[in-house]
């Protein structure tokens, strides 16, 4: 190994990371004495080592969940499981899940600290009150939700280097964005919802485009590091001339998978902060203010991330990939310069969390019943003009749906230009599926289901029964597995991790059609005689699992049914419409359960809103059941129609095969089953 050249390499890496720390640092503070986010509080300030350590500590948070998420990600679309490069991109995620998981516990001392004001003592009061904050209170009980999760993703990314439970690591590290989230804006004005969301969103695609970025510079310093010196190039090549697989993804195939999620992080990143600014700011007036100024250097700054990653994606990479000695190190240079503009832009976001917003979060002095459960205004009474008018937009979703949309179109597009076909009817339910999704979501249906049980259930039929109806026939793993390139370096992209997922032990249990037809119905009766459903009105957290989870348990009863996409088993067809009654006789009951209610369900929600217009709450319980009862079943007779159709269907086939191969083998079949019968008979008389 020679020293003397890598020490340059290794200079760079922590230019990058000292890049990125100290502008975040410079940028905080000034963004916080800009704004006033570090000004003293006029009752109950806890003194400047809190005021400067809060922003402080939440920054570093911020910068360390990046790295833990941001390698992660990278690792499993980019990375080749078993290669030194995968291991260096997991232990980097290490070393950001540790620093996490410390940050993340010196900010919840130092929230404790603004929260309370307390004296700092040894005594027991002083314990006990911390104690209380950390467990009792809904933003206490988030620290540490988050402290305990950073603890585990550092242990499994340390620990465990296989596919599987890496992507489940991934999962868990992304889970922990979500408690801070929650309690990021935790006022009780209108907007919260969209406040929650957009906070999440913006926060997964910043770790993913600044840790991919980050990891980009570790993986270039450990690749050249390993590097042969020039007298043992020779020997090298000798050693591995003869192996068909390199020993580790070639440089620039990562940069351009890292342009490609880059791209989507800075959609997502885009979207969610125009959101999360405009229920901040308020009216163009807030932009005057402090909290303003830093949100509009910050969108300069996110602008500018942009063209970065356009001039470089367009002109560079491929540059790079032809050989460009000199468009290399202009890259490299570039990327130095993003880490310092992605440094400033984590520094005005910590300081925004600190800094006064032009709306504050303090509630009204008078609250009707609906605004203090709901934390939003009673709506107008429910017309027939406000189907289609009141919307209650759910930034989540807008972004599924346009996603959705914009993928399929462009696989659709692929297939085209290479003269494959496409049919067009799969298209048109696709996209009708994607608008339903979206006005169940952020329509009216969300705008009420707060306030009337009939809404509510009227959505949960549409999530659980028309949307996958739609979506299934749309085929959109048979799409999938189409239109993406297939990777032949052992690396994992969409279609090879689709194609885990449909050959996975797993899938092959949730699809089993009993399993499916299983899930769908118990589901149904526990979610509305637990209190899972008290939850999932409460709380938002709880209303986004619903969506996500009667759509999937709804689309995987489907798929066993009627889908096109491959599927482990199916039933054939008169088991499956066995299977499809048994559901209409359970569906059914479950809506004549409702309808037979005696009490109330969630008496302390529907019954507590305040409400002039409209019917009772136990009056709009019972036409909620008898939605269940009568609408939901239309769905499932649709259902029942399209599996007749490919019954009838199958058998057609079947009858043109054989007809088929009675005519190339001249009925030779029959003529020998008619001498068999003719010699038996001969044979018995």
């Amino acid at each position: 190994m020679n020293t003397r050249q890598n020490l340059p390499h290794a200079s760079y890496r922590i230019a990058g990371v000292s890049i990125l720390v100290i502008v975040a640092l410079v940028a905080m503070a000034i963004a916080l004495v800009g704004g006033g986010g570090a000004a003293p509080l006029l009752l109950g300030d806890a003194g400047p080592v809190v005021r400067w350590g809060l922003p402080t500590a939440k920054l570093l948070s911020n910068l360390s969940v990046s790295v833990m998420l941001g390698s992660l990600v990278l690792a499993l679309f980019s990375l080749r499981a078993g290669e030194r490069q995968y291991d260096v991109a997991l232990d980097t995620a290490s070393v950001g899940a540790a620093v996490f998981t410390v940050t993340s516990g010196v900010a919840a001392f130092f929230t404790f600290l603004v929260s309370f004001n307390p004296q700092l003592s040894l005594e027991r009061e002083f314990g006990a009150q911390l104690g209380r904050f950390l467990f009792e209170l809904p933003l206490g009980q988030a620290w540490v939700v988050t402290v305990l999760i950073g603890a585990i993703v550092t242990i499994m990314t340390f620990a465990a280097r296989g596919w599987t439970i890496t992507l489940l690591t991934t999962v868990l590290a992304a889970a922990s964005l979500l408690p801070m989230a929650t309690q990021g804006h935790s006022g009780d004005l209108e907007g919260h919802v969209a406040a929650v969301n957009s906070i999440l969103l913006h926060t997964v695609g910043a770790a993913v485009w600044l840790g991919g970025l980050l990891l980009l510079v570790v993986l270039r310093t450990a690749r050249l590091r390993d590097e042969p010196t020039a007298p043992q190039k020779t020997q090298h090549q000798a050693q591995q001339r003869g192996k068909k697989k390199a020993d580790a993804t070639p440089l620039v195939s990562v940069l351009q998978r890292y342009s490609s999620l880059a791209l989507v992080a800075f959609i997502v990143v885009g979207i969610s902060g125009l959101v999360r600014s405009l229920v901040a700011i308020g009216a163009w007036e807030g932009l005057l203010t402090g909290y303003g100024a830093i949100l509009l250097v910050k969108t300069v700054l996110l602008v500018s991330l942009g063209a970065f990653g356009a001039w470089y994606r367009l002109r560079l990479i491929p540059k790079i990939g032809l050989g460009g000695e000199k468009e290399g190190k202009r890259f490299w240079m570039l990327v130095l310069a993003e880490l310092a503009l992605m440094g400033a832009a984590s520094g005005a976001a910590a300081a925004l969390a600190r800094t006064p917003p032009p709306v504050g979060e303090e509630p009204p002095a008078v609250r009707t019943p609906a605004e203090i459960l709901t934390r939003s205004k009673l709506p107008p009474e429910l017309t027939l003009d406000r189907w289609f008018t009141q919307w209650d937009i759910d930034i989540l979703w807008v972004m599924a749906a346009a996603f959705g949309v914009v993928f399929y179109l462009l696989g659709v597009r692929r297939l085209r230009q290479r003269g494959d076909t496409w049919p067009i009817h799969r298209t048109v339910l696709w996209l009708f599926g994607m608008v339903m999704l979206f006005w169940v979501t952020c329509g009216p249906m969300n705008a009420y289901q707060e306030y009337l049980f009939s809404v509510h259930m009227l959505g949960h039929m549409m999530l659980s029964m028309a949307l996958p109806l739609l979506l299934v026939s749309g085929a959109p793993v048979t799409l999938a597995l189409r239109a993406i390139t297939k990777r032949t370096d052992g690396t994992r992209g969409a279609r090879e991790w689709i194609l885990w997922g449909v050959q996975s032990p797993y899938s092959r249990v949730l699809t089993h059609p009993f399993v499916a037809a299983g899930v769908f119905i118990v589901s149904l009766w526990a979610f509305y005689f637990t209190d899972i459903v008290r939850w999932a009105v409460t709380e938002h957290l709880g209303h986004e699992w619903m969506i996500i989870h009667f759509l999937i348990t709804g689309y995987l009863f489907v798929l066993s049914l009627i889908g096109a996409d491959p599927v482990p088993y199916r039933l054939p067809y008169p088991g499956r419409l066995i299977t499809l009654i048994g559901v209409m006789a359970m569906h059914a009951f479950f809506g004549m359960a409702i309808m037979m209610q005696s009490g109330l369900m969630v008496a302390e929600w529907f019954g507590s809103m305040g409400r002039t217009w409209g019917p009772t709450p136990m009056e709009d319980q019972y036409i909620g059941g008898g939605i269940a009862w009568s609408v939901g079943e239309i769905p499932t007779l649709i259902l029942a129609v399209t599996v007749a159709i490919q019954w009838s269907r199958a058998d057609a086939k079947v009858e043109k095969r054989e007809d088929r191969h009675a005519d190339r083998t001249g009925d030779a079949e029959l003529i020998e089953y008619n001498a068999k019968l003719a010699a038996l008979a001969e044979r018995d008389s």
